[in-house]
């Protein structure tokens, strides 16, 4: 890629509070599809011209530097500052005021825990998805009810999309050469940003439970395969509802039966009406997550004779011959979403070493709530 991908500069005359590299276009949105397009920058859909005034906006909204520097991105290392954050996120058609939750999710992305490198370069198709607590969901309008994961118009997908683009025109992720993924995803375009909806769950917030304070806005990053529907109308006990559930996160084909434990975690996101079923029976959420972990294995016996070999050479037959999907209970995050229609959980599996990391989001600028 080029060095004026990398810089990724803005439209317009130089100011001396921004700073990266500019190009001097006609501010006309087909122009710019077609520089951008040409460049390497887009990714097939329509982008907004990063002006000089666009983007001045989104650096103030941000309350940060332009030239503060939030992570080197991988797989080049690219400097990810909060200008690039906003050249991107103009681009994308985020709005202004998301701009303290694209910089918090950056500044998560970049924690070695997630491990991005092994993200942005795997065969897999998993990416990053940003699930959203506190009040920031409000003030954006960011959707955890029903169509939460796609649907509800509204700035999700365009905040989603801004990160993304971070990952191509900063990190380098070019599919093909950097970007390993043998099929890729939708999610790859739009990324995935969902809150979880509190005010319905019978637990405390995912990020209050990964250490962010009470009713402090926060973005929790987890790396997605993609989602799966789990449906069921039978169960009318909460035991009977994490049985099915949790039997149904195991099979075979999925990454974190490969190999050895590896910290692969799955994050289910339940229906109030299913989470208040289970609420009832388990109203700990860690017991919750013990019967998930205890339903999600399979017998040792059910793979072929290589596999049954690898799997206990790597030790993840336990002495009953079974193969449970992760490796604790603490590996199954649960949070509450989705519409009130009941008989559906949504769960998203991730693709091995990686592990959910949370950072809280800074204040919102009032001008920038009000953008």
């Amino acid at each position: 890629m080029s060095d004026a991908v990398e810089d990724c500069g803005t439209v317009g005359c130089t100011i001396e509070s921004l700073v990266s590299a500019r190009l001097e276009v006609d501010d006309d949105p087909v122009a710019f599809q077609k520089l951008a397009t040409d460049a390497g920058w887009g990714d097939g859909l329509p982008l907004i011209p990063p002006t000089e005034q666009r983007v001045r906006e989104y650096v103030e909204a941000s309350g940060r530097r332009p030239d503060e520097l939030l992570a080197e991105l991988p797989p080049r290392g690219g400097r990810c500052t909060v200008e690039k954050v906003a050249v991107n996120a103009v681009m994308a058609g985020a709005p202004a005021a998301a701009m303290p939750l694209c910089v918090a999710a950056v500044e998560a992305m970049a924690d070695p825990d997630f491990n991005l490198s092994a993200l942005n370069t795997t065969t897999s198709c998993v990416v990053p998805g940003v699930f959203v607590n506190g009040p920031v969901r409000h003030e954006l309008g960011l959707p955890f009810e029903a169509g939460c994961f796609g649907g509800v118009a509204g700035p999700a997908p365009a905040i989603g999309r801004a990160l993304r683009l971070l990952m191509r025109n900063v990190g380098g992720q070019v599919v093909g050469m950097s970007s390993k993924s043998v099929f890729g995803q939708p999610a790859r375009v739009a990324g995935i940003v969902v809150g979880e909806w509190e005010e319905r769950s019978p637990w405390a917030p995912l990020s209050e439970r990964m250490g962010v304070g009470v009713g402090v806005s926060a973005v929790t990053v987890h790396g997605c395969t993609g989602t799966i529907d789990v449906a069921d109308i039978t169960a009318d006990s909460g035991a009977d509802l994490l049985e099915v559930i949790g039997k149904s996160l195991s099979f075979m084909g999925t990454n974190a039966f490969i190999g050895a434990h590896h910290g692969a975690e799955i994050l289910l996101c339940i229906a109030p009406p299913w989470a208040e079923l289970i609420a009832a029976a388990y109203p700990s959420v860690e017991d919750v997550q013990e019967r998930l972990y205890a339903h999600a294995a399979l017998p040792l016996d059910w793979w072929p004779a290589k596999h049954r070999a690898r799997a206990e050479e790597k030790g993840r037959a336990d002495g009953d011959g079974i193969v449970h999907l992760v490796e604790k209970p603490e590996k199954m995050l649960v949070m509450v979403n989705g519409g009130l229609g009941g008989l559906h959980a949504l769960a998203l599996h991730s693709f091995g070493p990686t592990t959910a990391v949370t950072r809280a989001i800074g204040v919102l600028p009032t001008a920038a709530v009000n953008a």
